[in-house]
Formats: C-alpha cells, structure tokens, sequence
C-alpha cells in the first residue's frame, strides 16, 4: 500500500447507502457533482453535527425521495485523487426503503438485479468491494485515483 496513506486526512466525509431488497440493489445515475453521468449509489456529503448514518439516510430521501430502512454500515472507503482531493466515504447497506424511488434534480432512480450490476458504468473501484458488500461482508478500501483513472487499489474484509 502506498506510504501516503499512514498520514492520510481526508478533505471531506460522505456517504453511500445501497438498497438490497428482492435480489435487487436501488441504484442512481448521477446528474451533477463528483461522478456525474455515472451509476453509484445514493450518497453524499455529511454535514456538520451529522453522523454517516444520518447523512446517508437524508441522502437517499434528498436524491430518490425514499426513506431507506434497515440501515448497516459495510465499510469505509478512503479515496485520494491526484489533485489533492481528499474523500473518506462510509458504506451502508438497507435491507428496504418505504417509498417509490422518483428522479430528482440529483439523480435517476435504478432498481438493478444482482447478477447484472453495469461495473463498467461505476467507479473503477466499485467492482473491487461492492460484490463482497452484497454479499454481507465488511472492509475497508484505499484508492489513488487521477481524475476518473484508478491508479491503486486496497481493499481489507473483516
């Protein structure tokens, strides 16, 4: 792993909250932003006095207008970018959400089967702790990207 990581600060702390429900997992695509024109997950910023579980909870209503329910935490992701932007990013998974998801000015909705999930629509690090997380286990990855370009890749499963 590279060195840079043992003195690691992040610029900013957000979130990702994945839907798991029926043998399928609630995606977006991203309309502005980091990630914009890409499928993630819903997720973002967490604000001041917020904890990741509360952010990721106003997140999914802010970007699909559903409450998820059931809400783990999975993992911590910890992204460095060449320019110096710096993302720690909490992981959750919801086993449900009460609502129907609707497109927003942030996001299009995306209810995808398990065993179709678009990899090469994501983030390059997506493929390499996502699976894992569907499948119930807990980890902690380390990312160097330049731009939208993984350079180097850690993931660690508990």
């Amino acid at each position: 792993m590279p060195e840079f990581w043992e003195n690691w600060k992040p610029t900013e702390r957000a979130t990702l909250c994945f839907v798991i429900r029926g043998g399928e997992i609630l995606l977006i695509l991203k309309k502005r932003g980091l990630g914009a024109g890409k499928i993630n997950g819903p997720g973002g910023r967490i604000e001041p006095g917020e904890s990741a579980r509360e952010a990721a909870i106003r997140e999914t209503q802010e970007e699909l207008g559903v409450t998820p329910v059931g809400v783990e935490e999975r993992g911590q992701l910890h992204f460095q970018f060449a320019d110096g932007y710096a993302l720690h990013c909490t992981v959750f998974v919801a086993s449900d959400c009460i609502g129907e998801p609707v497109e927003t000015d942030e996001a299009v909705p995306r209810w995808t089967s398990l065993n179709s999930i678009p990899f090469a629509e994501m983030w390059a690090d997506d493929i390499h702790w996502l699976p894992g997380v569907i499948d119930g286990r807990t980890f902690r990855g380390f990312f160097h990207f330049d731009g939208e370009q993984m350079l180097t890749n850690d993931v660690f499963w508990s």
